[in-house]
């Protein structure tokens, strides 16, 4: 349909799926999308107008508070009262503050970090105020990346939108190889894992070190297939129209350092806290000491970004912990250049941060801090502890056969990528044989239950 309509109607096609993409969540949210869009896209033309550098920044900020209000009240808001409430209960004094009842808008960080974009940069004098409100509202709105991104710079979006796009083979092909690696890494690695470390997380209590060890592992597995997985898909569905998105991953888990994982890992969040928060501070330009802490700062915005729970915000300082140890321990120890085979050490360096990364996510995925903190110790201690998998329907062999599979194809990753993107392998024999084999997987492998991609929640 978008390829039959007129150039002119096609941004009414795509808004119109648009809405209908968002509403088949829940209906009603949708008023919350419309009224960010009608604050940011009013700021915007505000701030542009306006002669007055200080009432440049009172739009700036009136727009800001606004739409972070929005993504307080319905994401943070019962956080914060239930501490306000525990607190207040250590004090002998129950203020009582009402819970809110409601479900978390889907993908709401996401569309409101874009959102804030967008104004920023017209602040900064790097986009001009788009005055067309249908096109303003599908910059926000635009179906591939509206509930998990990659969250877009306007810079990047906005100009895609009024240029023609012809239909072309190339792109389409490309598009439709991304979409199917992103459902395969989707629904036959990260969904089928999704059982397993359910039941590992759920019944920590019982199983031992080398277990829970392999839980952690799996989970890492799951979250990487089930969040880059979609990104190939809104990446890959965009592509099949002549958009072009940016890229979110670049095999996250070979960085031989926290900074260089988040160089690679969710790359539309991590440079999107690098432009509006870390250089905003001061970056590196500043003092030691004060990088230090901007980095510090940027890692636990980066955590609560992620859910309102203690357990994101420690898995954000602990990044932040980890990040920091570069300036305090000598190079030849961090690096391991003790070793003089420079092969060995930057493996050695990949297993460590990997293994750091593993750590984390052990909080990241825990319902709560004591949950996650009993998990490591029964992780760390009970070695020798017996344990049967299949009491918890979990068959064993089946266990290890999906992490050899997932290491395989998350080791395959870059290479599929490198392949899908060479525009002369369109026809050859090997390519309709490997996307074959994929799609045959997906159908006869994959877990069709009801799985929500994980990044749906943020």
């Amino acid at each position: 349909m978008y390829f039959l309509l007129p150039h002119s109607y096609r941004w009414v096609w795509l808004l119109g799926a648009s809405v209908y993409f968002y509403s088949y969540f829940i209906p009603y949210y949708l008023f919350i999308l419309v009224l960010a869009i009608i604050i940011d896209y009013s700021a915007g033309i505000l701030i542009e107008n306006s002669k007055n550098k200080k009432h440049k920044k009172y739009y700036l900020v009136a727009s800001i508070l606004s739409t972070v209000l929005l993504l307080f009240i319905f994401k943070y808001y019962n956080f914060a009262v239930s501490n306000i409430n525990h607190l207040t209960g250590y004090i002998n004094s129950d203020w009582g503050i009402s819970l809110l009842s409601f479900a978390l808008p889907v993908g709401l960080s996401f569309h409101t970090f874009q959102s804030l974009s967008y104004v920023i940069e017209v602040y900064r004098g790097n986009q001009k105020a788009e005055r067309h409100f249908g096109i303003y509202s599908l910059f926000v709105m635009f179906y591939p990346q509206l509930v998990a991104g990659p969250i877009e710079r306007p810079q990047n979006v906005l100009h895609q939108f009024y240029e023609k796009h012809n239909f072309d083979l190339n792109k389409f092909t490309m598009g439709l190889r991304l979409m199917i690696w992103g459902l395969f890494k989707k629904v036959v690695i990260a969904d089928n894992i999704n059982v397993i470390t359910n039941n590992i997380f759920e019944n920590y209590a019982h199983l031992n070190s080398f277990y829970l060890y392999f839980g952690a592992l799996l989970f890492s597995i799951q979250i990487y297939c089930d969040f880059s997985g979609y990104s190939d898909i809104a990446i890959g569905s965009a592509r099949c129209m002549g958009f072009n998105l940016m890229e979110n991953f670049n095999l996250p888990y070979i960085s031989q350092s926290i900074k260089e994982f988040w160089s690679r890992w969710h790359i539309s969040l991590s440079t999107w806290f690098r432009d509006y928060v870390y250089l905003p501070l001061g970056g590196s330009r500043v003092s030691e000491k004060k990088t230090i802490l901007n980095q510090v700062y940027v890692f636990l915005i980066s955590g609560i970004w992620h859910g309102a729970n203690w357990t994101f915000l420690i898995w954000g300082a602990l990044h932040a912990f980890f990040n920091s140890l570069r300036y305090f321990l000598p190079k030849t120890l961090l690096g391991f250049e003790f070793v003089k085979n420079s092969f060995l050490n930057k493996k050695i360096n990949q297993i460590v941060v990997f293994n750091i990364v593993l750590f984390a996510w052990i909080f990241f995925r825990a319902s709560t801090v004591s949950a996650a903190f009993s998990y490591i110790k029964n992780m760390l201690l009970r070695y020798n502890y017996s344990c049967d998998l299949s009491s918890l329907g979990i068959n064993r062999s089946t266990f290890f056969v999906f992490i050899l599979i997932s290491l395989f194809f998350l080791g395959l990753d870059r290479t599929v990528h490198q392949f899908i993107r060479k525009e002369s392998n369109l026809f050859q024999v090997k390519a309709m044989a490997l996307f074959s084999v994929l799609v045959g997987l997906v159908i006869t492998i994959g877990f069709w239950g009801k799985v929500q991609f994980i990044y749906f929640q943020f």
